[in-house]
Formats: structure tokens, sequence, C-alpha cells
């Protein structure tokens, strides 16, 4: 059994790949590939990488288990600490996220949010610049407050390094390209780019994800994660200042006064860099939601214990379970503009009776329809992540790996509920399974909708549909509501007896997302993702013109400006103009990364509106009987 290397933090890894020569950066992804194999850990914790007889890379985690200075990594090779075998044992180790802050301090960050953690920006007591030099070429400075001097030069570093980034593709994308926009992105953290540096942080993991072809990498998901490194890099070196744009170090916590908060949920927490937890939703008397979370180090098996865990708040009593189905009065409370609550030392917090979903202020959830949500939801997508909408809906069947339920409105579509963790050893599937052998069955569901599927809602919690007979029969404790992560539903929590005959289309029904002639334009942007410009060229030069023939059925969809832009982003890429010696007369990647961000960016609006229409129609269904 291999040991795991611990967490580098990226501005070491950054440094030790800068500090090789031209040479060994070649040998670099080669020396990188299977070290990690061999590493053994040391009684005193430290682990171990041997590369041949003369050289031992030691890494020295910190208390917190991660690599955070350039001396917890050394070699003992004659060419250290620039040698090659350190930086390839660095480049192994899974890229560190700063660590979510105690619950127990007076301003948490959010935890396991990699972009709330505290940051050190330096602070430059430069002047503004009174007029923003010019950014990326093609790009458009908006009307708001010029960055510093400082903030610009790293954003046009982090966009440079990301036109790069984008221009090789996956197979070129190996240790010095990852290295390169780790130290844009820490520059860029320096200067108090936050939501810059972490969509960078996100690329390069992205691009490690799909050199190494783990299980579950989505191509689709570094296409997006490379269109909003672009798209932010691209406008703050253009000189806006949008708050939107730069983020903020941390997350402050403010005073929020006296709340009484009602429990809705709890859900597990698992990333994907080691942490786990839970998450207990809340709701204020007026409506407001808020949150108590409890992510730290340790994987599954924390996720799985968290759940039952103290909360520490104010000396509450409960544990993130009783919470869930109880409330709090508070006194003092702070709050983060997320509406996560803090545990500071002023804050007092004394046990409510729970309210069940019927009562105010969870029933307003339920209220109004889920397309009126969804539709509020995309108008703001940023808060849609942590948003649960609520909905009544009735039980079709499980078609593929989708269960399909219809909301009990006039006209109301299919809908498709997807595990919200798919982990296996997570409830959440099995849940969901169990539920879709009961046809007809209705129930109130509690998720939160996916915003890159068509009518897809992730559920978090379900409950008894008021007043309705073939409905969940839960338990009295657990106050008319199961947590999908935590509760295991039984026979005895379902009706016996056959439901009424319900509408059971003969396939899923049309998905307007996939039926669409956009996958071409999303399938040029991920041909650019995978095999860099290169690709995206010898594509347009093919037996099927990308730039021709291929993009009529846009047109006729009357989707001529998705079809223009590709045909563009296929002719830029096709572009390389040489000088009178055949040497590249415009090496710069910044016309192709803008014509690749320009497709992309209308294809995201396009893909949006299609995924708000599909909330809203009713597909056609054939009544048959239900169990």
């Amino acid at each position: 059994m291999s040991t795991e290397l611990p967490p580098v933090a990226p501005e070491v890894l950054a440094e030790a790949v800068e500090n090789l020569t031209a040479r060994l950066r070649k040998k670099l992804d080669a020396a990188t590939e299977g070290c990690a194999a061999g590493a053994v850990l040391e009684a005193d914790g430290t682990v171990t990488l041997r590369f041949g007889e003369d050289a031992l890379v030691t890494l020295r985690p910190g208390p917190a288990g991660t690599i955070t200075t350039a001396d917890q990594a050394t070699c003992s090779c004659l060419l250290a600490p620039r040698c090659l075998h350190r930086a390839a044992a660095l480049g192994a180790a899974p890229l560190a996220d700063t660590p979510p802050e105690p619950a127990a301090e007076p301003e948490p960050g959010p935890a396991g949010d990699p972009t709330a953690a505290a940051a050190d920006p330096t602070g430059s007591t430069e002047p503004a610049a009174s007029a923003a030099p010019a950014g990326p070429v093609g790009a458009t400075v908006p009307a708001t407050p010029a960055l510093t001097a400082a903030q610009l030069r790293a954003a046009g570093a982090l966009w440079h390094v990301a036109a790069e980034a984008l221009a090789a593709g996956v197979t070129a994308g190996g240790a010095v390209v990852q290295a390169e926009l780790l130290r844009a992105a820490h520059t860029a953290r320096l200067a108090g780019l936050i939501r810059a540096e972490a969509a960078a942080l996100r690329v390069v993991r992205g691009l490690r994800a799909a050199r190494e072809h783990r299980a579950g990498q989505r191509l689709g998901d570094l296409t997006d994660a490379f269109r909003e490194l672009l798209h932010t890099a691209g406008l703050l070196a253009a000189g806006s200042a949008d708050p939107a744009l730069t983020g903020t170090a941390r997350r402050a916590y403010a005073p929020g006064g006296s709340l009484q908060v009602y429990g809705l949920c709890r859900e597990p927490v698992l990333s994907a860099t080691g942490y786990g937890g839970v998450v207990t939703h809340l709701l204020a008397a007026d409506g407001t939601p808020y949150s108590v979370s409890d992510v730290r180090p340790g994987g599954l098996a924390r996720a799985r214990g968290a759940g039952s865990a103290s909360v520490a708040l104010g000396g509450a009593t409960l544990d993130h379970a009783g919470l869930a189905r109880g409330g709090l009065r508070i006194v003092g409370a702070t709050v983060s503009p997320e509406g996560r609550l803090g545990a500071g030392r002023g804050v007092r917090a004394t046990p409510l009776p729970g309210s069940a979903w019927t009562e105010q202020p969870a029933a307003r959830l339920f209220a109004r329809p889920a397309a009126e949500a969804v539709a509020a939801l995309l108008a703001d997508p940023d808060a849609a992540e942590s948003t649960l909408l609520g909905c009544d809906v009735t039980v079709v069947g499980a078609v593929g790996e989708h269960l399909l339920v219809r909301e009990t409105r006039p006209d109301a579509p299919l809908l498709r509920l997807l595990p919200a963790h798919p982990h296996p050893e997570l409830a959440h599937t099995e849940n969901l399974r169990r539920i879709a052998s009961y046809p007809g069955l209705q129930l109130r569901v509690l998720g939160r909708p996916d915003l890159d599927r068509t009518a897809t809602l992730r559920p978090v919690a379900v409950g008894p549909v008021p007043s309705a007979e073939h409905t969940l029969r839960l338990p009295e404790e657990w106050l008319g509501r199961a947590d999908l992560g935590y509760d295991r539903l039984q026979g005895a929590h379902f009706p016996q007896g056959a439901a009424a005959p319900v509408p059971l289309p003969a396939a899923e029904g049309p998905d307007p997302l996939a039926d669409s002639p956009l996958w071409r334009v999303r399938r040029l942007l991920e041909t650019g993702v995978a095999g860099g410009r290169r690709a995206v060229a010898e594509a347009a030069r093919g037996t099927e013109s990308l730039a021709g023939a291929s993009y009529a059925p846009l047109r006729r969809a009357g989707l001529t400006a998705a079809a223009e832009l590709a045909a563009a982003l296929a002719a830029e890429a096709d572009r390389r103009p040489r000088d009178v010696f055949g040497r590249l007369a415009d090496p710069s990647p910044d016309g192709y990364a803008w014509a690749w961000l320009a497709a992309a960016t209308h294809l995201a609006a396009a893909e949006r509106c299609l995924i708000a229409a599909s909330w809203a129609a009713s597909p056609s269904a054939v009544p048959v009987s239900g169990r």
C-alpha cells in the first residue's frame, strides 16, 4: 500500500519548478509520473521518496499536515534545492487548500472553501493608476474604479499564463505550465485578487486530473474552469475593479444582533482535498437563510461522523442532528455575507423547539413554483451553490441514472433527481433508489438545483406532503423530514398499497440542452482544452470544416451568433503568420484566447437560457398504472 504524499502549498511547488534549469524542466513530467508510488512514511511523520542511490527527498509537513515552506522539502543530492528530484516529489503531491479556520474562532471563514481562507495581501501604498494601462487585446475597460498598479500587473501576468495554458491544452499542460499558473496565482493573491487565484487553482487541479485520467474527471468541468479564469483575469487586466471580480481574502463576520433560527436539514460535506464534515441549514423567522458548518481534515470518516457531532456555537448543547430539527435563540450573533454563523467568544445560544416544514418560516420555501425559484437563481449564479429550493413532487420512476418526478402543479415539467453527493458510503444514492421503487409516491423535496443540467435537482432532504394519502410515514422524532445524507429510509417509512396511476413517459422526454445543436460549439471548445490550439486548427482543416457545413445546423436553428463565434475561433486557431525566415510573426496567444473566451461565454449564456426553459416546459406523457 503506497503512502499518500502531504499536500503542498501552490507557491512552494511553483518556486521549486522555477528554480530548475531549462534542461531539467523538460524532464520534469517524466520524473513526476509514478514517483509517489515509492513514498515511505517514517516513524517521525516525515515522508521520503528515493530517486536512485544518491538522492533521497524528505517531506516534513507542518502541524496541519501540509508543506507550506521551502525548507520542509529537502533532497540529499548535490544540486539540491534546485534539483529535479525535489521538484518531482512536490509535483506529485496534491495541491493544498488553505485550511478552514476553526469553528471556535471569533471570525471563522466558510469551512472547506479555499477562496474564503485568510490571505496576506501586500497592502501596497502605490497610488491607483490615473489611467489604467491597456489590457489584453480586444478588452474593453469598464467604467469602474481603477485597480492599483500591482493588481494590474498581477492580472496581466495571470491572463498571459492562462492564455498560454489554454493554447497548450491538456496534452502539453504538464508540470511546467502548471507551475507558471501557480506562480501567477500566488502573485494575484498577494495583490488581493482572490477570485482570480481561486480560478487559477481550479484550472491547475483540472489539468492534473485530466492528465492523470482520474475517475469522475469531466472535460466540461475543465472547460468551465478555463472560461472563469480567462474571464476574470481578462477583465481585471483591462482595469475593472468590480468587487465581484477581485473577491475578498476573508469573508468578514459582522454583528448580527439577536436571532431566532430554525433547522431545515443537514448534509454531509466531502471535498476532493481530504476535508469532511457537515453543514446544517437554518432559517430565521423572516425567511433569511443561515447555516452552521463543521468541516475539517478527515475525509469520509469525518463526513459521516460529523452529522451527530456537537454544535460549537455559543455554548449550545445541541448536536447537528438535533439542530437540523430544532432551533436556536442566539444573542450577539456574528454572520458572514453568505449567512454562516460565527462562533465568537461573545456569542450565546440556547435551544428552541423545532419547526415543521408545514409551518413558517420553512413553509414559504414550498410556496412558489420551482421554475420561478430557478429563474431567480439563474439571475444570480453565485448564490445558487448555497440556495435550497423546495417543491412538492410525485415520483414517476427511475430512467437511467435519474429519478424522474413531476412537480404537483398544472402543466409542471418532469424533474430529474440526482444524488447531492454520489459517494457510495453516503446515504444519498441508496435513499433515492428506494424512493424510485414507489411510483406515485408524493414527496416534499428540499434540494439544490443543478444549473449545469436540464431540470435537475439534487435533493438533500425529503418529507411527507401535507394531507396526501400516498406519502412518507416518518417517525415522529424526525419532525417530518429525512436528511438524505444521514437518515436511511426503510420500508416502514413508505405507504402500503398501490398509488393512483401516474403519467409515466415512454422515455425521459425531450432535453432542450442535449437536443440543441450547441453541442457542436461545446465540442470545439473542449477540443481546444484537450488538445490545445493545434487541435482546433487541425479540426478546422479537416474533411468536415468547422467553419463551414458543420455549423449549418446552428444557423438553421437561429443560433447565428454561436456559429459565427465558433467559426472565428477555428480561423484564429489556424492563423499562424510567419516572416520571410519562417518564424512566427505573432506568437502571442492573446487573439486565440479572446476568440475562445468569446465563444465559451456565449455558449454558457445560451445553455443557461435552455436550462431555464427546461424548468418551465411540460413534456408529453403517457398515463400508465403506478405501483
